[in-house]
């Protein structure tokens, strides 16, 4: 029986990625599958930005949070709810994050610079990042990952590749999203 250092899987990222990699078997070979895939992720990225972005405006509880201004946005914010649409400035700014939240897990190395990045994620949506008026409830934040890896996986499922790699691919962006979904919930335990 392996030994983990409990309080560390709390203080430390870097210790506490590589359990979780370890103990849901994402190793080299997801990450070379998660790499490979950029051919036919990347062109199909912004689809899957515009339909995260449709179901999360679709909700007053998750649009919510796209009303007060987004850290980096300098335009005009909306007014309220009723002024938030798809093509609103600040929903295209917050769409280009989404975008290169793709691309970097497709991208990137995986190395101490992506586990801070991934461990960034979580925290840039509470107001432990500096923006108090940033504070998405956990409950949506797994609504998120969940449409995240329901998007992801139904484009999967149409690439041209064989049953077998298909399977595989899936089941490697599965653990990364898990992992994902832990760096975004360890920021809610404090």
């Amino acid at each position: 029986m392996k030994t983990i250092e409990e309080q560390r899987l709390e203080l430390d990222p870097q210790y506490r990625y590589e359990f979780l990699a370890e103990f849901v078997n994402f190793g080299p070979e997801d990450v070379k599958l998660i790499q490979s895939s950029a051919p036919h992720l990347g062109p199909r990225v912004p689809q899957l930005v515009e339909q995260t972005y449709q179901k999360l405006l679709a909700y007053d509880a998750t649009a919510r949070h796209f009303v007060p201004r987004q850290h980096g946005f300098d335009g005009a914010v909306p007014a309220d709810l009723s002024a938030l649409t798809i093509d609103h400035p600040q929903i295209q700014f917050r769409k280009d994050h989404l975008n290169r939240y793709f691309i970097a897990l497709i991208g990137r190395s995986y190395d101490a610079k992506m586990i801070q990045y991934l461990d960034m994620v979580g925290r840039i949506h509470t107001p432990l990042a500096g923006n108090a008026e940033i504070d998405i409830p956990l409950v949506q934040m797994n609504a998120l990952m969940g449409v995240i890896s329901n998007v992801l996986f139904e484009s999967i499922q149409q690439w041209p590749i064989d049953a077998d790699l298909r399977l595989r691919t899936i089941q490697a962006f599965n653990k990364l999203l898990w992992i994902q979904n832990d760096f975004i919930s360890r920021h809610y335990c404090r």
